[in-house]
Formats: C-alpha cells, sequence, structure tokens
C-alpha cells in the first residue's frame, strides 16, 4: 500500500502541474499582459469566446484531424490524459472518494472551477467540451483504480 504522506505530497505536485499546464500555460510576460488589459467587460469578450454547446470544439477537431494548424490529437487526448491520475488518486485519499459519483463529481467541480476562472479572467476560453473530456479522464482514472484495487485484493487473498 502507498504511503499516505507521499500520495499526498504527489497528489499537491499534481495539482500545481495542473494549474500550471492548464492555466497559466503562457509565459509570465504574457500572462503579464493579459492581466493589464483586464478591463470591467473582459467577462463579456470571454462570453464571446467560449464554447457551450456540447460536442461543438469535439467535432471541429475531428473534422480537422488532418490540418496541422490545430492539433486535434494533442487536444482531444491530452484533455482525458491530464485528468486520469486525479481518478486514481482521489480514491486513495479518502474512503468518500471511493464512491465513483463522489470521485467524479468531486473532480468535475475541479474542472468546472478552472473553466469558469479561465473564462473569468481571459487565461484561457471556457469550452463545455473539456468539461466532457475531462470528465472522461476522471472516471478512466477512476476505472484504473477500481481494476487494480480488485486485482491486488485478489492476489492477496490467493496468497
Amino acid at each position: 500500500m502507498i504511503n499516505k504522506k507521499l500520495l499526498r505530497i504527489l497528489f499537491v505536485l499534481y495539482l500545481l502541474t495542473l494549474l500550471r499546464v492548464i492555466v497559466f500555460k503562457y509565459p509570465l510576460e504574457r500572462m503579464k499582459e493579459i492581466a493589464d488589459s483586464w478591463r470591467d467587460d473582459v467577462f463579456w469578450e470571454g462570453m464571446k469566446k467560449a464554447n457551450f454547446e456540447w460536442f461543438r470544439t469535439i467535432q471541429m477537431y475531428i473534422r480537422h484531424w488532418d490540418n496541422r494548424g490545430i492539433n486535434s490529437f494533442g487536444n482531444l487526448i491530452g484533455n482525458i490524459l491530464v485528468f486520469i491520475p486525479l481518478g486514481c488518486m482521489l480514491p486513495l485519499l479518502g474512503k468518500v472518494f471511493k464512491n465513483i459519483f463522489l470521485c467524479l463529481g468531486t473532480g468535475l467541480l475541479l474542472v468546472l472551477a478552472i473553466e469558469l476562472f479561465q473564462l473569468l479572467t481571459a487565461f484561457g476560453c471556457f469550452d463545455v467540451d473539456d468539461i466532457l473530456l475531462n470528465g472522461l479522464g476522471i472516471l478512466i482514472g477512476y476505472l484504473i483504480f477500481k481494476i487494480v484495487s480488485c486485482s491486488s485484493s485478489k492476489k492477496r487473498l490467493t496468497e
């Protein structure tokens, strides 16, 4: 069994890396430019750029899969892969997260918070498809956790 203290440290490092990759992805100078450009209407500009239509971005990435100008594979698969660790780690951090609904719900709240932060600050664009893909990553991570924990339980029983 993994040491709880080490797991907590890894989880915090994962969350910090996640925020760096998703929210604070721009160089510091670019982020300062964005922050300096904030006005009262930043939210409304973000609303114009936001995607609130399910599957719009996913369909665009699939449609332009071969287009060199859009890194479709990286965006679709990356949005899933980056949240798999969250689905694996949450159930290890607390018994309550062994419930699939609580694990997925907590993960989706984090994803929603990130998307809303992007909407409100212009440090990215709100995209409902990101929530869907990130949620799929959390679910895959949770299923990996269940498969590994079930197989290790069976292994202990046979020893």
